[in-house]
């Protein structure tokens, strides 16, 4: 349906985003050079490791970008510490980036805060420069973002892999 969406207190946003071909719940925000994670239910070891595979694999193939992770639709946090230490230690072991790069954690509950805390603590003296926030405009700041692209609200466009043909 291509009608905007009706809403008697806020109107829909415009695709700011794009979805990417990757893991559920990820956007790329081109013009800010940011891709956003808002994992959804359960955060657990395996989705860690998977997003981690693939941040490894996008660095390789892209220009540095922004990340920011938002841990507010989390309804289960099952991540082992250790895992949360070995983590941390291979990123920062693979990432392959020159200059560093901002990583932005948000989450208004205090255990995925902690575990934000705690990545942002095991992240010192790398490239990847991690920080905790219980506040959207002190991350956004932080990233050099407008405050409403935090909010994950928009409704991304599809990623297009083909390009479409011409009629005649």
């Amino acid at each position: 349906m291509n009608s905007p969406a009706k809403s008697t207190d806020s109107k829909a946003l415009p695709a700011i985003s794009k979805a990417l071909p990757s893991p559920p719940f990820w956007r790329y925000y081109p013009a800010n050079r940011l891709v956003a994670w808002q994992p959804q239910g359960t955060l657990d070891d395996l989705i860690l490791d998977q997003i981690a595979e693939w941040l490894v694999d996008i660095e390789k193939a892209s220009l540095p970008f922004k990340r920011f992770v938002d841990f507010s639709q989390l309804t289960t946090i099952a991540v082992r510490t250790r895992h949360v230490f070995e983590l941390a230690r291979k990123r920062a072991k693979q990432f392959t980036g020159v200059e560093p790069v901002r990583t932005a954690l948000f989450c208004d509950d205090w255990v995925g805060f902690g575990i934000a805390r705690l990545y942002e603590s095991l992240m010192e003296n790398t490239l990847i420069e991690a920080r905790a926030f219980r506040d959207l405009a002190r991350a956004a700041d932080w990233l050099s973002v407008p405050g409403h692209v935090l909010t994950l609200k928009d409704e991304p466009a599809p990623h297009i892999e083909t390009t479409a043909r011409k009629h005649s």
